[in-house]
């Protein structure tokens, strides 16, 4: 039963339906016109310049660790980095934090810690 709230026809959503299923398939672009896709970095372009400093540490680390981890020890965050799969030298930066009971609350106490050392 159509309930008349649709913003499509049933007609233009199995052709949209149709267009996407490629992309949806192969979990990336399928256009034949390299012109459509966005052009991958080049070796030689500059940095982009990021927000405080810290912020691409702070970034990365908060793509493999959530909420739930803190307040943590150097020891659990390093099992949580490695348990999520993050890149070696994240988890090394995270080694590199001094040994103790200190618990980290956050994010920013591990860049803060790391920035001091």
């Amino acid at each position: 039963m159509q309930r008349g709230s649709d913003r499509l026809s049933v007609h233009k959503d199995e052709e949209m339906k149709h267009e996407l299923e490629g992309l949806l398939r192969s979990g990336h672009p399928t256009r034949t016109e390299e012109w459509y896709d966005p052009e991958p970095a080049a070796d030689d372009d500059p940095a982009v310049a990021g927000g405080p400093q810290g912020a691409p540490l702070s970034t990365e680390l908060a793509r493999h660790l959530t909420r739930k981890t803190f307040p943590a020890k150097r020891g659990t965050l390093e099992r949580v980095l490695e348990g999520n799969h993050a890149p070696d030298p994240l988890i090394d930066a995270v080694g590199r934090l001094p040994d103790g009971d200190h618990k980290y609350r956050n994010i920013r106490e591990i860049v803060t810690a790391l920035e001091a050392r």
